[in-house]
């Protein structure tokens, strides 16, 4: 499964995101509690078309630039749970439930090319 985050005030302005990427993304997300739970809910779900607002996406982008980035640092992916990593992915799939985190994580080049995204964009809608 995939996500596709699609510019307002553009169609061929768009960012694709993994499930694995965007299940670490959202949380990044939710924790700069800038989005409302419903809406954060609706993400969770492809096609839902749940839009951000401009005013919210560029506040998204630069906080993400500000304070996600500087712990994040190039070649670090941040998990779900939005623990830190220097480790390579190494594509094994987690399958015990205590495990299951290790396969949600979302890199650094991503999470830059979001917060422009996001800075970029006249607001956003996921499918």
């Amino acid at each position: 499964m995939s996500y596709t985050l699609i510019d307002m005030g553009s169609e061929n302005f768009e960012m694709p995101a993994s499930v694995w990427q965007w299940k670490a993304a959202l949380e990044v997300i939710k924790s700069l509690d800038i989005i409302g739970e419903g809406a954060i809910r609706q993400m969770t779900y492809a096609g839902t078309g749940v839009k951000v607002s401009i005013e919210d996406a560029h506040e998204l982008g630069e906080r993400i630039r500000d304070q996600i980035l500087p712990k994040l640092e190039p070649n670090k992916r941040i998990f779900a749970d939005l623990t830190i990593t220097d480790a390579p992915d190494d594509m094994t799939l987690h399958r015990d439930d205590d495990e299951q985190w290790k396969n949600y994580s979302v890199g650094y080049e991503w999470m830059c090319d979001f917060a422009e995204f996001c800075l970029k964009s006249k607001g956003f809608q996921v499918f």
